[in-house]
């Protein structure tokens, strides 16, 4: 979910929770909805597509004034009498647009695409969706130093909109996309959500239960989650994993000995006095003074936890960052800059300014921090934020766990440092008909993973995981540390 971003303010963008993104695919035949589909052009779609645009109100509830126009991407199945229930895709973030990422994600769902319509819809406030878009300072390394969201650009950003803010919250969304369903014409439909696109599954379920066959849950992110709350727990679970599995780990044991400790010292050392040092920025070249506080440098590392590839380099970076060179840290920056730019900061300031925080006092949030590499630093600034940020009065209930007798599939990281397995746990307790598997060695975001694209077409396929054989995904391993630049010492040639 977070996150999902996200890196390049820090902490602040890094617990942007998102799906991990590759590939491409397409299909053959017209799906049963065509009449208010056309095939996508080069310019608003991927060309072995169709592609919509369909109007809803703003305010749904009025059922009058401003309209917004959703964009939508269908993915047509290979077989020519294929199955009447789609897969809706359902992305995270809260911000990322699936219809802008269609293209990218439907490599993981080639299989399901044999026997059924794969569809994107761009969720209200992003992509092609009256998208609230709002950035700031992209090309520079100096706001790196910013811990908190620049409170008037955030006001100009709301006077550049053209939408209440207050109607963009996930309920509303997910009553779009029962709209969408409609005048597609489909019946009953799968459900496949990631992160974020995980809580807004679950919302639909609830509200819209009747009109579901199955649902792939990946990365749970529930409604009663309260982010950021849990953030700095998991966040520091993640670490623990990791810092665990080189002290067990005899080469990188070897290479970097007390790695617990010297993390523990290179911490205090941050808090205690902020660095200021020169950096280059990894994209554009260009040197700038940067001010290395200790919360700049957690959210670094609390993105670089969301993949076990990027944590493989953690060990290292942590020895060169005790000699005052964080370039390294600063090098991860730039390397989610597309997820990023994919992301509507407004729609998740109209999520999380209703759903999430006033729900947390901030007592709470230092308890739950406590201990923490992260601290409160998230908390505090999506506090500030939400102080200016015209928001929805959401109902207590919101938070109440989701039941259902609907098939649900839920997939969870080992290591994922935002969603843990404990909330697919938590989930699945009120979802009788789940089967949650949990994927050794994987952070945020298991369906690229593997086996696990064929064993969600196999579910949404059966409509059942009772009989899912998923021994496939005890073969996933941490992936080994990095002990030079160039890689594992067996890879090094060393």
């Amino acid at each position: 979910m977070i996150s999902l971003e996200r890196r390049r303010t820090g902490i602040l963008s890094a617990l942007v929770a998102s799906v991990l993104l590759v590939g491409c695919s397409g299909g053959t035949e017209e799906p049963a909805a065509a009449s208010v589909l056309e095939n996508c052009s080069p310019r608003n779609g991927p060309v072995d597509a169709m592609c919509a645009t369909i109007e809803v109100f703003e305010d749904r509830a009025a059922g009058s004034g401003r309209k917004i126009g959703l964009k939508v991407v269908v993915f047509p199945a290979y077989q020519r009498d294929p199955a009447p229930d789609p897969l809706f895709v359902l992305v995270g973030g809260p911000g990322q647009a699936a219809a802008a990422m269609s293209e990218t994600l439907m490599r993981f769902f080639e299989g399901v695409q044999e026997t059924r319509d794969v569809v994107f819809v761009d969720q209200r406030g992003t992509g092609d969706s009256n998208p609230l878009t709002c950035s700031f300072d992209e090309d520079d390394l100096s706001a790196l130093s910013r811990v908190k969201f620049p409170i008037e650009d955030l006001k100009a950003c709301l006077d550049g909109f053209d939408a209440d803010t207050r109607f963009y919250t996930t309920p509303v969304a997910m009553d779009d996309l029962n709209q969408v369903r409609e005048e597609l014409a489909y019946g009953k439909i799968n459900l496949w959500g990631a992160s974020y696109g995980t809580r807004a599954a679950l919302v639909y379920l609830r509200r819209h239960g009747e009109t579901v066959r199955s649902v792939v849950l990946d990365g749970v992110a529930p409604p009663g989650m309260r982010l950021p709350l849990a953030f700095p727990a998991a966040g520091q679970r993640a670490l623990d994993l990791m810092l665990k599995s080189c002290e067990s780990d005899a080469e990188c044991n070897m290479r970097f000995p007390e790695i617990r400790s010297r993390f523990e010292r290179l911490w205090a050392r941050l808090d205690a006095a902020p660095r200021e040092v020169t950096l280059r920025h990894a994209r554009t070249g260009e040197e700038a003074e940067v001010t290395l506080r200790r919360e700049l440098v957690s959210g670094i590392l609390m993105g670089a936890l969301y993949s076990p590839e990027l944590s493989a380099l953690l060990p290292l970076l942590i020895e060169r960052a005790e000699e005052d060179d964080f370039q390294g840290f600063m090098a991860l920056v730039s390397l989610n800059e597309r997820v990023q730019a994919q992301m509507s900061l407004g729609m998740f300031f109209s999520v999380l300014c209703a759903e999430d925080l006033p729900w947390i006092e901030k007592a709470e949030a230092e308890e739950a921090a406590a201990g923490t590499f992260l601290g409160t630093a998230a908390y505090t600034a999506w506090v500030e934020a939400c102080e200016v940020w015209p928001a929805a009065n959401m109902d207590e209930a919101y938070h109440d766990s989701v039941e259902s007798d609907v098939p649900v599939l839920v997939l969870s990281g080992e290591l994922d440092p935002v969603t843990p397995p404990h909330w697919g746990d938590q989930a699945a307790g009120t979802l009788p008909n789940s089967r949650h598997v949990v994927v050794p060695g994987i952070g945020h975001g298991t369906t690229p993973m593997g086996c696990v694209p064929n064993l969600i077409a196999e579910f949404i396929d059966e409509g059942t995981a009772e009989d899912l054989d998923a021994s496939c995904v005890e073969r996933h391993r941490r992936p080994p540390f990095f002990l030079t630049n160039a890689g594992p010492v067996a890879e090094a040639g060393e």
